[in-house]
């Protein structure tokens, strides 16, 4: 078997969803299991989960299958909504709470046959500009719902658009528009995001909707995820393949990119960017061996990248290489990259077998 596989730690999940938690005592949190639970597979995270969590949330009819199969009693949102008369049967029929983000979601779901009520979230655009309903037309579509015998629950949600940067004025401008719709009595509110529910206390309203910090990365720049007391769940591991020495002058890899400054040591890792390590990952971007940062040399390959290993001279065909995890955090390639850890941990490939630990 190809070396090259994904550790994810179960346990870490918990234990980020329980910090969540803590960060807000009182309120209930749906576990953000989109996109695959962030590209840690959804069925193992929402099993890991389904005892301790409130409730899941996830962007697809298709998504909510793979939840209800391991928890087929939780509170499932779909967070943006139907988008036909088969997504709104799917949505009564596996007791789903759904987004309705604008005017002809609402009038879609009016013409479905209420099968079974469901709980709706009406979208505030509350200045991202992304979705939702301007505020004097949710509070129409807010009544209308309230009396249609396809709703239950009437709620209210938003998403914070600056939510990981300080201060930022946006942020608070949004929260002044969520909070300030008050004249209709609505059964739920959710506005949290990650970021908010690490840092932003006016935001934490019934409930909250952590993502990113359940997989143990940091929705901050500034601030890594081990300073916020998370735990890092997925460790991307492969191993060195083949050694060569490099004379002053060559080059490795495509392009000619990177030329030996000194007689190099090159070793060659079996992963690339087929199994989702950045392409755009520069020379100088650090991966762990033998317990030791070492930096790539040169482009990464669709199916291998190379190390320097001249300063690491035991170093062996066979040795493990950490591309991201407890010792390399997948924050800081993804920053050495010009992207995010989200992009980081939902692009790793499925050909990447996935072994997890509770």
């Amino acid at each position: 078997m190809r070396p090259l596989v994904a550790t994810v730690d179960l346990a870490a999940i918990c234990h980020n969803y329980a910090l969540a938690k803590r960060c807000a005592p009182g309120r209930r949190a749906f576990a953000v299991v989109k996109a695959d639970a962030y590209g840690h597979g959804a069925a193992a995270v929402v099993a890991a989960l389904r005892d301790v969590a409130d409730g899941f949330a996830v962007c697809s009819v298709e998504e909510a299958r793979v939840v209800r199969e391991q928890a087929p009693e939780a509170r499932l949102l779909l967070l943006e909504g139907c988008f036909d008369a088969e997504d709104y049967a799917a949505a009564m029929e596996m007791g789903l709470d759904i987004s309705v983000q604008g005017a002809e979601q609402a009038r879609r779901l009016l013409d479905c046959a209420p099968t079974r009520p469901l709980n709706v979230w009406l979208k505030l655009d509350s200045g991202m500009h992304r979705l939702g309903f301007e505020p004097a037309e949710l509070q129409h579509w807010a009544e209308v719902l309230r009396a249609a015998p396809q709703v239950a629950e009437v709620n209210l949600m938003s998403h914070l658009a600056c939510a990981d940067e300080h201060m930022h004025q946006l942020t608070d401008r949004q929260l002044e528009s969520c909070l300030g719709m008050q004249e209709f009595v609505f059964d739920q509110r959710s506005f949290a995001n990650s970021a908010a529910v690490l840092t932003l206390a006016p935001a934490h309203t019934d409930w909250l909707r952590p993502g990113i910090m359940l997989y143990g990365a940091s929705p901050f720049a500034e601030r890594s995820a081990a300073e916020l007391g998370l735990r890092p769940v997925m460790t991307l591991t492969a191993e060195v393949i083949a050694l060569h020495d490099v004379p002053v002058g060559d080059s490795v890899g495509y392009g000619a990119t990177w030329v030996a400054q000194r007689p190099s040591r090159i070793g060659t890792v079996s992963c690339g960017y087929a199994d989702g390590y950045p392409r755009h990952a520069p020379s100088g971007t650090c991966v762990v061996v033998r317990g030791q940062r070492v930096p790539l040399a040169g482009r990464v390959s669709m199916d291998m990248l190379a190390v320097d290993l001249t300063d690491l001279p035991d170093a062996a065909i066979g040795d493990s290489v950490e591309l991201w995890g407890a010792q390399m955090p997948v924050d800081e390639v993804a920053q050495a990259s010009g992207t995010i850890g989200y992009e980081l941990l939902t692009k790793v490939t499925q050909r990447v077998p996935r072994k997890y630990l509770s």
